[in-house]
């Protein structure tokens, strides 16, 4: 953040940015044109609903009061005027609401390729920052500076202030995110504070020799870990305890690291081989006060990134929490931190000991699961302390009520090792929300321990749900960011009412467009294995092959529901385009004199190896309720079905490929079903006209970035020579002619994005000359 006002322990901006920055975590920067400073008053009209649960020495409520930490004493600086968000998604978003609750006026930065985008859309202002990679746009602190400057985020105040001591970073100071940032560095710090740390070594030695030499000192299994990675890059895990097999591991993980993070210095450390990620939500301000927030686990994780989290995290003993939350208190205090940030720890489930891992100096993704359990708005916390004020409560005023579950949705194929996906949001269903900020809560303090506590559960504590969005129906998911949709949040008394609600918030969110993890996670949020808390790590490749079952082939039933919606949205489309009602489109299949109206609707999977099986169902009660919705009773079932039409690309001819189909997506029971709707021959010969007019024509095969054209109009190309290099999340594709010819022309130029089945390139071959003449 950027703000006119002195706080105690600022740095200048320009030594902070030495610091490691991530655009996956919330920049804000801010200014304030009111008074310096108003006393709180201290009388308060609360309105307190006692609670029945007593917990761990205290007794909790239900509250819309907050007790600040030292209230009496310390001056209330104002919230900001206005503050600039320098991200974008679900997270620019989530800071725009509490804004808006707090009164505060929002600036919008966004890059090219998001100027259509939701956080742009909610902001009070919004600027152009510069092209679609992060590097260009988002991470420019010099554009996000004059930005600033721009929408008046300052004042005459501000401005002197700037020429007189500079522009302040409110935030760590430099030296915790230094520190912080480094693996090695942060480690060594850590043992130094008396906060336990996995057996390694995290020295400067990187020669092959000595590092192997301090495995076999360490005891094999173990890891290797790049000092300032993260997201799971530059990291290995070499089991075999041979210098072959340590030398390929380390060879990787430098390489990896060096491209990922332009530095291949690694840290070895012993490899637990049952470990749970659990992690400790701190907040500490400029007035020396830190607290705990409670752990989140977060141990499910696919490619060594986190897919959903919980809070708190199960099996925990009060003294336990206690002591994590201790360790992690004096992590914050031996770095002097200020502000969000989370201290992360490996717990063995073998030995029930936890170790420290690392520390992010900032708010992270999964941070609504902890507002959940608090009742608190952890960005409404950050703005507090950002303006200086001490944090809004004491540690034994903090709240653990009941058990929240967070659901990240991300575009990516799960089937295909989660690779992410790209496209266009056709269609966005989801669960109505029943809150926007956390269900607020309090605790009393009654003398007992403020840190070895258990969840208060609460007889009249209502479930409750929150869709952090950062995209609508119509968006584009591109392939320069972090394919994250959206993220669901749910709230119960306890885990296992929290975990049913969110089996039924995934039951009812619907994606059509781009693939999603969405079915995953309900196949994980049903699995036994979870549902009893047996989570590790290493949770996804235990139970891959109950998590990914092999696809089934769709039962009788949906493929009839799907020839009824068809049969019936073309009946509909019949009459809508008659002018006048006729017989002949308000009775389109009705059948006089004992004849029968008869209709083959043909439906196909994408599996090669499917057979033809047909099914006969008779007098079925069936109605269209609206575009998407059938409502049918077969075999004496009622069922309301949602069913999406997915078109096939508009530039794309008509064939035999897929591709080229119409595709109905059927919603059921927390399951998808794709089918493929062929296209009637005639449309296909007229498609393979128009593929053999274009036979040089080269499309997109997928929603792309144009990298780079390497021909223009008239060039001569060869067959097999490259034409068009595209980028799909971060994965090159190279195009080649497919045969010898004369460009004709040229459909893209390099920055752009395009849709799959474009046409980038025409090529005229050299028969199709030879034909002319």
């Amino acid at each position: 953040m950027l703000s006119n006002q002195s706080l105690t322990g600022g740095k200048h901006l320009t030594g902070a940015l030495k610091g490691r920055f991530s655009v996956n975590g919330a920049r804000v920067f801010a200014a304030s044109s009111r008074p310096a400073a108003r006393s709180i008053s201290t009388a308060r009209r609360t309105r307190v609903v006692p609670m029945q649960a007593r917990v761990g020495g205290s007794v909790l409520h239900c509250s819309g009061a907050r007790s600040y930490a030292t209230e009496s004493s310390v001056p209330r600086r104002p919230h900001f005027d206005k503050i600039l968000i320098a991200n974008r998604g679900e997270i620019a978003c989530r800071v725009i609401r509490t804004a808006r609750k707090l009164g505060i006026k929002t600036v919008a930065v966004y890059s090219d390729v998001d100027k259509n985008s939701l956080h742009v859309k909610m902001a009070d202002e919004a600027y152009n920052i510069g092209p679609a990679p992060s590097a260009e746009s988002y991470l420019r602190m010099d554009k996000i500076i004059e930005v600033c400057r721009q929408s008046g985020a300052q004042n005459a105040t501000f401005a002197k202030r700037l020429a007189e001591e500079g522009i302040v970073f409110i935030g760590p100071p430099e030296s915790a995110i230094i520190s912080m940032g480094s693996k090695s560095e942060s480690k060594n710090i850590m043992s130094s504070a008396g906060v336990p740390v996995v057996p390694g070594y995290h020295g400067d030695r990187q020669e092959l020799d000595y590092l192997f030499e301090e495995s076999q000192k360490i005891g094999f299994p173990v890891l290797i870990k790049a000092i300032h990675g993260g997201g799971g890059k530059g990291m290995k895990t070499v089991i075999e305890p041979t210098r072959e097999a340590f030398e390929e591991g380390l060879l990787s993980a430098k390489r990896e690291s060096l491209k990922s993070f332009g530095n291949d210095t690694v840290l070895v450390e012993k490899y637990i081989q049952h470990p749970r990620h659990v992690e400790v939500q701190v907040f500490a301000d400029t007035h020396g006060n830190v607290v705990s927030l409670w752990e989140r686990d977060c141990s499910v994780q696919r490619r060594n990134q986190k897919i959903i989290e919980e809070a708190p995290a199960p099996g925990l003993s009060p003294e336990l929490r206690a002591d994590l939350s201790e360790k992690a208190i004096a992590t914050a205090r031996a770095v002097k931190y200020v502000g969000a940030g989370t201290v992360e720890f490996i717990f063995d489930n073998d030995t029930q000991r936890f170790y420290f891992m690392e520390m992010n100096t900032r708010l992270q993704v999964e941070h609504p699961v902890t507002e959940m359990i608090t009742g608190l708005d952890l960005v409404e916390w950050q703005l507090e302390v950002a303006a200086g004020n001490v944090m809004p409560l004491k540690q034994s005023a903090i709240p653990l009520v009941g058990h929240a579950f967070e659901a990240r949705i991300y575009a990516e194929n799960p089937r295909n090792n989660f690779l992410p996906d790209s496209g266009n949001l056709l269609y966005l269903s989801t669960p109505t929300p029943t809150h926007i900020f956390a269900p607020t809560f309090s605790r009393t303090d009654d003398g007992g321990s403020s840190l070895a506590i258990e969840p208060s559960i609460d007889s009249s504590l209502q479930p409750s749900l929150r869709i952090e969005q950062g995209f609508e129906q119509g968006a584009q998911i591109g392939v320069f960011y972090d394919p994250m949709i959206a993220k669901i949040v749910v709230h119960g008394r306890d885990r296992t009412e929290a975990l049913r609600m969110l089996r039924k918030a995934l039951d009812d969110y619907h994606v059509v467009g781009v693939s999603t993890n969405v079915e995953f996670l309900r196949t994980l949020a049903g699995n036994s294995a979870f549902i009893d808390a047996q989570v590790e790590t290493g949770f996804i490749p235990k139970h891959f092959d109950e998590l990914l079952p092999p696809l089934q082939q769709p039962k009788p039933e949906i493929l009839a529901q799907a020839a009824l919606f068809v049969a019936l949205r073309d009946v509909e489309g019949l009459q809508s385009k008659s002018q006048a009602p006729t017989p002949w489109s308000t009775l389109a299949s009705r059948r006089f004199g004992g004849d029968r109206y008869r209709r083959t609707i043909t439906l196909q999977t994408d599996d090669a190896d499917s057979t033809t099986i047909t099914h006969e169902f008779s007098s079925i009660p069936a109605q269209l309720l609206d575009s998407t919705t059938l409502s049918s009773q077969i075999g004496g079932q009622f069922e309301r079905l949602t069913i999406v039409s997915q078109p096939p690309p508009p530039t794309l001819p008509a064939s035999q490929s897929h591709n080229s189909m119409e595709r109905l997506h059927l919603f059921s029971d927390g399951h998808k079903v794709s089918l493929v709707l062929p296209s009637p021959k005639w449309l296909q010969s007229l498609g393979s006209d128009v593929l053999n007019a274009h036979k040089g024509g080269l499309r997109a095969p997928m929603p792309s970035l144009v990298v780079e054209v390497r021909v223009k109009p008239g060039d001569r190309v060869e067959k097999g020579q490259a034409v068009v290099v595209l980028e799909s999340m971060k994965t090159e594709t190279v195009l080649r002619a497919d045969t010898s010819g004369v460009v004709k022309s040229v459909g893209c130029k390099n920055g752009d994005m395009v849709e799959e089945g474009r046409e980038l390139v025409d090529i005229e071959s050299d028969a199709e000359v030879a034909s002319d003449k």
